[in-house]
């Protein structure tokens, strides 16, 4: 098997976690935390968007437009154990803990 289709083959095989993230400033302090079907690919989205201009949650943008990507980090903060999970208890355990961890962080919401 060439060296594409065994990237292929792994990333389709690969585990799916669902979780909690969250996003930090160093610069500022600030902190967003989402929830994603997918941790492994968040990250990637989020910095396409950032640096692009195009974020959805406007004081994220502006912190990254400030202070630059060296002062962001991505953190996962929980995976969710979804195996026995209905799509929309996953979709409720998600909002759950994420509205839990931004209480507990102190933190700014991300839609996803």
């Amino acid at each position: 098997m060439n060296g594409r289709k065994a990237l292929v083959r792994d990333y389709r095989d690969r585990k799916i976690e669902a979780g909690i993230y969250a996003v930090r400033c160093a610069a500022s302090g600030e902190t967003w935390v989402g929830a994603t079907p997918d941790l492994a690919i968040r990250q990637n989205g989020i910095w396409f968007e950032l640096k692009h201009g195009g974020h959805p949650e406007k004081s994220l943008q502006a912190a990254w437009t400030a202070h630059g990507e060296a002062a962001f980090s991505y953190e996962q903060l929980e995976v969710i154990d979804d195996e026995n999970l209905v799509p929309l208890g996953k979709s409720s355990l998600l909002k759950e803990r994420r509205a839990a961890w931004i209480e507990s962080l102190g933190a700014k919401g991300l839609n996803r």
